[in-house]
């Protein structure tokens, strides 16, 4: 009888801290979970690449294929002033105007419409380029403002799914990381 009992709490242990037999490594070891490695975009800053022009240097960023998927670069600078302070970027015209698309290739196919996004508080629009050269075979534009002030975005990758690219960088840009720095250009 003491020998049921004591199994018997031992067993009720086991089940109360969510252990019973095959789910821990303690009752199977050397199983492995079969479920699919995510990825976790880490984002590394470098210097800016392009020489100096009358909008001045940003930020620049990589992410590398096995954080990302793919290699991802992401260029990213205020235009203080620049932006229509009452409609902001309205359409695709004002975006492909105003964005830094030309910092990394002027040829390029516009992969569609682009479409309207938040960063933090702001708004902005997003657009994506198919075919821009052997090396970079996607950009990715993106402009936001707060009140007149403009910060543009240019991404570019070479492979990859354009809509998982794009969502990281959005990702990216409403980060802390990001968004304290863009809150304290527009102070």
């Amino acid at each position: 009888m003491v020998e049921v009992a004591t199994s018997s709490v031992a067993a009720i242990a086991l089940v109360g801290l969510g252990a019973t037999p095959g789910s821990s490594p303690l009752f199977a070891p050397g199983v492995q979970s079969n479920a699919p490695v995510e990825f976790r975009p880490a984002w590394t800053e470098f210097q800016w690449p392009f020489p100096l022009d009358q909008w001045g240097i940003g930020r620049a960023f990589i992410c590398q294929p096995a954080e990302c998927g793919t290699e991802v670069v992401v260029y990213v600078r205020p235009k203080s002033g620049f932006c229509n302070c009452t409609t902001g970027i309205g359409n695709d015209d004002e975006l492909d105007r105003v964005g830094d698309r030309e910092l990394i290739a002027s040829t390029g196919v516009a992969s569609g419409m682009g479409r309207a996004i938040e960063i933090g508080w702001m708004k902005g629009r997003s657009r994506s380029f198919e075919n821009v050269d052997a090396k970079r075979a996607r950009v990715l534009s993106i402009a936001f403002h707060d009140r007149c002030d403009l910060i543009v975005a240019v991404a570019t990758f070479a492979s990859g799914k354009p809509d998982a690219v794009e969502a990281a960088v959005i990702d990216f840009l409403n980060s802390d990381r990001l968004l304290r720095w863009v809150k304290w250009l527009t102070l």
